[in-house]
């Protein structure tokens, strides 16, 4: 009895632990939906409270009135759109080369492309900039990549460099490896060439994968600010998180507005989440297992 009570005790404890954790974690998104219906003067006034006296709508029309969120968003859109094509796809088919053909170098590229991710995206910026800048005959450049800007303030400034990454291979190449290789080596016997392979029968064999990729770098770029804002200078070509930065200034912010604008910026995630999160869970399992 002594060691059940003791157990139920811990058990409790294990549950306080992990709702305060919880409440810790969830406390900043409800700030920011609470402080987008405040008032400006009780964001100031009663700044960590939840819940405002006086509800009001002023700051979402005031982020709709200083900001083309129609624009923005369809900029957004577009982007992490291309981003989830092209991530995916060559991901995968990279992915199911290192899973399933037998090439001469195969470990060490591998490894070489592993070694990738230990670089910080801060260090590649300015190499990426410079290889878009001088871009040949494009954006005025001679073939010589010079006279002009390049890609540079050009949506492919942003879905090139994205295209595809290191940690996208990875992830459907351990997908890939669940799979039996005894239907690439019946369909070989069948004559199929091995892309037909690969898009007729390890593909639609791969959705809670890419379903999982694409949920993943949908959220990475519709989050993206720091390189939509180098490489992107129009301001009919801004992305929601930098149109966002408008509302901070150098000696203030407007958090009412500024919340409101996140608010809606947030749904988009929030919704291709639930509604994908069967997918998402299954590849994340699914990924990990080689068997």
């Amino acid at each position: 009895m002594g060691m059940k009570k003791a157990k139920k005790v811990r058990s409790v404890f294990w549950y306080i632990g992990a709702i305060f954790i919880s409440l810790i974690t969830v406390y900043p998104f409800l700030w920011m939906i609470a402080t987008s219906f405040k008032p400006e003067m009780e964001i100031y006034s009663k700044s960590l409270a939840l819940f405002s006296e006086n509800f009001s709508l002023q700051n979402y029309k005031k982020a709709f009135d200083v900001i083309p969120f129609g624009r923005y968003f369809l900029n957004s859109f577009y982007l992490a759109g291309m981003g989830v094509l092209t991530n995916v796809f060559l991901g995968a088919l990279a992915g199911y080369s290192f899973a399933k053909l037998k090439f001469r170098g195969r470990k060490v590229t591998f490894s070489l492309l592993l070694s990738s991710m230990m670089i910080p995206g801060v260090i590649t910026m300015i190499p990426q900039f410079l290889v878009l800048k001088n871009f040949p005959l494009v954006g005025g450049n001679n073939i010589f990549g010079q006279g002009g800007q390049g890609l540079i303030n050009h949506y492919a400034a942003i879905i090139l460099p994205g295209a595809v990454g290191a940690y996208a291979v990875f992830f459907m190449k351990q997908f890939f490896e669940t799979l039996p290789d005894e239907l690439a080596e019946a369909a070989r016997v069948d004559g199929c060439s091995e892309f037909r392979i690969f898009w007729n029968i390890y593909l639609p064999l791969i959705l809670p994968a890419a379903v999982t990729l694409g949920i993943m770098t949908f959220q990475s770029g519709w989050n993206s600010f720091m390189w939509p804002m180098i490489v992107l200078n129009s301001r009919d070509m801004m992305t929601i998180q930098v149109g966002l930065s408008t509302f901070q200034y150098q000696y203030n912010t407007q958090y009412g507005p500024l919340m409101a604008g996140t608010v809606i910026s947030v749904l988009p995630t929030l919704l291709l989440f639930l509604f994908a999160q069967k997918y998402y869970i299954q590849g994340i399992a699914f990924s990990g297992s080689k068997d």
